[in-house]
């Protein structure tokens, strides 16, 4: 059921947006006045929800600003399940009060709606309303994102205007002509460098072909000392010959003596056992001769004379032999004395020579590896200067392609630049836009553009309000109506001459989800 009244807003010192709502359930009837005067406009709202079955509804409301800004909420004493709240907003700067002609009119109340209501609430109207709620919250929460993100673009507009001043202010030539000193000095001393590498690599190079001449040197060396050890080991195993021919005579030698012994033992022992057995032949046999010349056999001094011949005859030859052995022996002796010191000689000579080759080897060995160090030494440098070479190229790759990524930093800061300049100029006039349809509104409320607001009250069990552009003024009248069980409640809107375009989109905000919501509750 539907309800058609007027609110004809009073006259103010200055426009501002004003709105009545009404929402009406269960067939009952109401009247509604409100008025207001004040120096600042701002925004105004009237709401007024009524559900159950009371049948009439009187409400006169006045409301007025005091001299400066603020946020007040007036109460009368409800009664039952029903009551009434007024609230009135005003925000603007600090100024003398008018006090509207006809002074405060009296709030006068209907005694049947006093009576106990019967309610039944609809749960779905909480849910709805918490919805709202939180629609409003994220229409506030993105609306204060945006905010901050216009502010943070501001941020950056104003550092890129700096970096763009200070590159304005940079002279690029200069700054190509400081670089290069740099470069040439740069490239100036790692040729400085390769050249001292290269006299490096050539004094290295002769040193290695002295170490190389060395070595050859210590080769032939070392061969002639092998030629050596071989002729004197040959020399050695011929003396052992000899050595060894020697020792075999001298047993010879010593065999022959040994039996010479024997044999003159054995013909001693014969030559004395024929002596014993003539001399017991000759004392068991008497012998008588007769000479006619009376002569007288001495046979005892004849035995005794071939004795002492004998014996002379053994110990001549017993002597001479003992004189060749020991003339032989001493000459052996001398021989092996001799070769033994030659052999001493060679084995000195051997062991000097070996240890000669092994520090000959060592010293080969250490010339190589003093060869393997040189040849790494001059590998290193030639690839440290090819590597000095490839950075110092990378580098120059580097700065040129540092100076191709400032000058397209560059650009691209511009292009940013020109962007935000773009963003800010729409910016700058949505919210000269703002303003404009702000005036247009002040100049409205103010008199100048008089008009009745016709407002269509809707019954419905859930609260409605909106933003609804006005036929008249092409303002926008923020409706915004909510009643459970009685109470009413008056929502106020917020002032004009806002310092900055965010705290008026936030307001815009606040009134965008109920509009939505009373879009649909009206269809």
């Amino acid at each position: 059921m539907s309800r058609q009244f007027t609110c004809k807003p009073g006259a103010v010192a200055k426009g501002g947006f004003s709105g009545c709502s009404a929402v009406l359930s269960g067939g009952s009837s109401s009247s509604y006045r409100a008025g207001g005067k004040g120096l600042n406009g701002g925004f105004g709202s009237r709401s007024l929800y009524s559900l159950g079955g009371a049948r009439s509804i009187s409400l006169n409301v006045a409301s007025g600003s005091g001299k400066s800004g603020g946020f007040g909420f007036g109460r009368n004493r409800p009664s039952g399940f029903a009551g009434s709240i007024f609230g009135s907003v005003a925000l603007g700067p600090v100024c003398q009060t008018v006090c509207p002609p006809g002074g405060i009119h009296q709030v006068t109340v209907n005694e049947s709606l006093l009576a106990p209501l019967n309610v039944e609430l609809d749960p779905e109207i909480q849910k709805v309303r918490a919805q709202e709620r939180e629609q409003i919250k994220a229409l506030n929460n993105k609306f204060a994102s945006f905010i901050d993100k216009v502010r943070f673009l501001e941020q950056q507009n104003q550092v890129l205007q700096t970096k763009w001043d200070l590159l304005q202010q940079l002279d690029l030539n200069n700054c190509k002509n400081n670089l290069e000193p740099i470069h040439e000095g740069y490239i100036s001393n790692l040729r400085k460098q390769l050249e001292t590498l290269s006299g490096d690599k050539v004094r290295l190079d002769s040193e290695l072909r002295n170490v190389r001449d060395v070595v050859e040197d210590y080769k032939k060396r070392y061969e002639e000392e092998i030629n050596r050890r071989t002729a004197a080991e040959n020399e050695f195993v011929l003396l052992k010959k000899d050595v060894d021919a020697a020792y075999a005579n001298k047993v010879e030698l010593q065999a022959k003596v040994d039996s010479m012994d024997e044999e003159i033992k054995f013909l001693k022992g014969l030559y004395e056992i024929e002596l014993s057995e003539i001399q017991s032949h000759i004392s068991d046999m008497s012998v008588i001769l007769s000479m006619d010349n009376n002569r007288n056999l001495d046979l005892d001094s004849i035995i005794d004379e071939v004795r002492t011949q004998y014996e002379e005859i053994a110990l001549k030859s017993k002597a001479e032999a003992e004189a060749l052995y020991q003339t032989k022996f001493q000459e052996l002796q001398l021989a092996a004395g001799r070769h033994g010191d030659d052999l001493k000689n060679t084995k000195n000579e051997i062991t000097e020579l070996t240890r000669l080759i092994q520090r000959l080897r060592s010293e080969i060995e250490n010339a190589k590896k003093q060869a393997s160090n040189l040849e790494t030494a001059i590998a290193d440098a030639e690839q440290r200067g090819d590597n000095a070479l490839k950075d110092a190229r990378a580098k120059l790759d580097e700065l040129e392609s540092a100076l191709h990524q400032a000058k397209d930093e560059l650009a691209r800061m511009m292009r940013e630049y020109q962007e935000l300049m773009s963003l800010k100029l729409a910016l700058d006039m949505e919210i000269a836009t703002y303003r404009k349809l702000l005036e247009s509104e002040e100049c409205r409320m103010s008199g100048e553009y008089p008009s009745p607001v016709s407002i269509s009250i809707i019954s419905s069990t859930s609260g409605s309000s909106g933003l609804r552009p006005n036929t008249v003024s092409g303002g926008y009248v923020a409706n915004s109506t909510s009643c459970i069980s009685g109470v009413c409640s008056v929502r106020g809107g917020e002032g004009r001459n806002r310092s900055s375009a965010s705290d008026y989109k936030d307001t815009l905000g606040k009134g965008s989800s109920p509009s939505t919501s009373s879009k649909k509750g009206s269809r």
